[in-house]
């Protein structure tokens, strides 16, 4: 969603880096490019006059950092706006003292409400609690259903009678108490457009409920017209934060960097796609880290420790370590990685990928990932352990049996063979394992497979942990990687990164 203000961004301190000082001028100019660059992704406009007066507060009249050079200072003092407007610190959830915890989720038709309620009732879950949906959204045909099936999914009970919307809603706390659970998520109905009745309804439910958290859950691809909807909305409900949804999506961000500073609520959850395990708290740090193409590590440590079997995750690093790891362990730890999401999505989070590696994430297709699986899971027992045994009647057999070619079979054994090797290098492993003790290490160690699986697939890791991951092929891609510039995929072509091998 950031790609365009990240980009814009990227050039404006690549011009700075380097300067020994930096005139007021040279500021002058900066500023202008970045408030430019912030109306571009529609971000409102009282919130960009925020952001300049902010960032050229921290830099005119002070000495700047010895440690830092002057481009550096700027990217601080941008870094420090942007978690401002950001928010500043994740929202912390405070269970009441009597439970159930009561939160209530409103918005417009198609933002994503009853989705949105599925994925906090996981959330919740994951952190240990027994969440109960309800369905208050009479309203839209087959919302009670879909959030029936949501919850099947996330393993969570749904409550709705087909009465009263208000009916339902009361009738949901004592409910709650009768199975014994201790979060209540109240999904109500929406309209394509505020209207009175509308917010009538939401009051009245509002008013029955008495949430402990009433959450506006808006779709970040409407810019600035979802800054028009919380205030809308907070003139209602008093609410306590926002909950944005279609944070992957190509809009220009706006709205997340606007809604804070309008509104006066903070962002309290994001979605990132459409599986259910793409939610989570948001963090103005991470983001404004995101957007300045500094990575989140730390949520793609999170995600791994939440996702990942350990059990599973510790054989394969075992077998890494012992140098037996085999096309069978690569298949399990490829179901880990799976479960983290998009292979763009991943390189996403990591920092120092080179950009022309991002670009070209747009040409990684999936179902590369698929036609791996299928073709592992037409080998034998005994190929997946020994790669070597397989030989040309075999590959047309593996071929035949996955769907796929002999040229696909040839690869992937090839590029197996080549992550093999490089598993075995001196330090490969001791830069993916982050020597012992501590968070880092344990999350390392908890990547490790997911890296190894990566690695193996050609995709770049360079600048991961301190791993110094080849930047190969893309699943997928044919062919060896050396040197050039990025080239664009072609039908059986590779793609090969810039500063690749």
């Amino acid at each position: 969603m950031f790609e365009s203000l990240s980009d814009r961004l990227e050039g404006i301190f690549g011009r700075l880096r380097g300067r020994g000082r930096l005139s007021e001028a040279d500021l002058d100019q900066a500023l202008a490019e970045i408030r430019s660059a912030l109306l571009e992704a529609d971000v409102n406009l009282g919130v960009v006059r925020s952001f300049v007066d902010g960032v050229r507060s921290s830099l005119v009249g002070e000495e700047l950092s010895r440690s830092l050079s002057p481009g550096q200072q700027v990217v601080k003092a941008v870094n420090e706006q942007l978690i401002r407007i950001l928010g500043g610190e994740p929202l912390r959830i405070v269970h009441a003292s009597a439970p159930p915890t009561v939160v209530l989720l409103a918005g417009l038709q198609g933002s994503g409400k009853t989705t949105t309620s599925a994925k906090l009732a996981r959330w919740f879950r994951q952190q240990g609690r027994q969440p109960l949906l309800v369905g208050a959204d009479l309203q839209r045909p087959a919302a009670v259903e879909q959030l029936r099936i949501l919850g099947q999914q996330a393993e969570v009970p749904v409550y709705s009678e087909p009465t009263d919307p208000v009916a339902v809603a009361g009738a949901a706390r004592a409910e709650a108490q009768r199975l014994g659970r201790d979060v209540v998520i109240v999904d109500t109905a929406g309209r394509l457009a505020i209207d009175a009745a509308l917010m009538d309804e939401v009051r009245r439910v509002s008013e029955v409920v008495r949430p402990d958290y009433t959450f506006l859950v808006i779709d970040a691809m409407t810019g600035q017209d979802a800054v028009a909807t919380a205030e809308a909305f907070h003139a209602t409900l008093d609410l306590d934060g926002v909950i944005l949804t279609k944070l992957d999506g190509d809009a220009r961000g706006g709205a997340a960097l606007s809604v804070k500073e309008v509104v006066g609520r903070p962002i309290a959850f994001a979605s990132t796609g459409e599986r259910l395990a793409d939610f989570d708290q948001f963090h103005p740090d991470r983001m404004a880290n995101r957007i300045l193409g500094m990575g989140d590590v730390l949520s793609l440590i999170e995600q791994a420790e939440r996702e990942f079997d350990r059990d599973v995750t510790a054989h394969g690093a075992t077998r890494l370590m012992e140098g037996r790891f085999t096309l069978q362990d690569f298949l399990a730890q490829l179901q880990q990685v799976k479960k983290l999401g998009s292979i763009g999505g991943l390189l996403s989070l990591l920092p120092g990928v080179p950009k022309e590696l991002k670009q070209a994430n747009a040409a990684v297709d999936d179902r590369d990932v698929a036609r791996v699986e299928a073709i592992i899971r037409s080998m034998t027992p005994a190929e997946r352990d020994d790669p070597s045994v397989v030989d040309g009647s075999r590959r047309l057999r593996i071929a035949r049996g996955s769907g796929t070619t002999t040229q696909d079979v040839n690869q992937l054994l090839r590029q197996f063979r080549e992550a093999q090797q490089l598993m075995r290098s001196p330090g490969m492993l001791a830069g993916m394992l982050g020597g012992t003790g501590g968070r880092g290490s344990r999350a390392a160690r908890a990547l490790a497979g997911m890296a190894g699986e990566l690695d193996a697939a050609g995709t770049d890791l360079a600048g991961f942990g301190g791993a110094a991951g080849p930047a190969g092929v893309l699943p997928g891609a044919r062919g060896g990687s050396k040197g050039g510039g990025g080239k664009k995929k072609k039908k059986g072509g590779r793609v090969t990164p810039k500063g690749g091998r």
